[in-house]
């Protein structure tokens, strides 16, 4: 595998080894003694898949301390712009956002650790997003950033998003009261 930073710290891009030959492929997507070699030292305890349709923008999401949650995320089918936003209020790189093309071709990871908003954007139907998390999902923690507030600048790439209503009621970056 390999494994590269990004500007914002903690951020953490994995291409695993693809082996492909006329069968098909192998990777191996997760090994607890390489990611710890790695600097990812989070043990996962629950794993998430959801399925969405083009245009689906998902997010951005956090867990709130103490059920504040470190991710590793891929896409088992389809493809996707992932996106995680700084809201460590003390961090040099709050506010600031790393997106990354993730699809089923090229196999690569994006770790996102606790104190960062999530959410991606579907680019084709019946995209299959899995994610590997670092405490368990409680509801009374969980938090919102706008996905589209013009002070993140986030490039989603669409026209035509489809978003919740209970993502279209997040909190706007200067009103979040980040608990990190």
């Amino acid at each position: 595998m390999e494994v590269s930073v990004t500007p914002i710290e903690g951020l953490v891009i994995i291409r695993p080894k693809i082996f492909a030959d006329e069968r098909g492929s192998f990777s191996e997507t997760y090994n607890s003694q390489s990611f710890h070699s790695a600097g990812i030292k989070c043990e996962f305890v629950q794993d998430n898949q959801s399925v969405s349709h083009k245009n689906v923008v998902r997010g951005l999401h956090f867990q709130a301390p103490p059920f504040a949650q470190a991710k590793l995320v891929r896409v088992v089918r389809g493809s996707v712009i992932d996106v995680a936003v700084d809201i460590r209020k003390n961090s040099p790189t709050y506010g600031q956002h790393h997106s990354i093309l993730l699809t089923s071709e090229n196999g690569i990871q994006f770790f996102i650790p606790e104190g960062f908003a999530h959410g991606f954007v579907a680019l084709e139907d019946q995209t299959i997003f899995h994610y590997k998390c670092s405490n368990f999902y409680n509801k009374d923690s969980e938090g919102s950033l706008l996905w589209n507030d013009p002070a993140l600048n986030i490039q989603w790439t669409i026209d035509n998003p489809i978003v919740s209503s209970k993502d279209f009621e997040a909190a706007v970056l200067a009103d979040l009261k980040s608990p990190f």
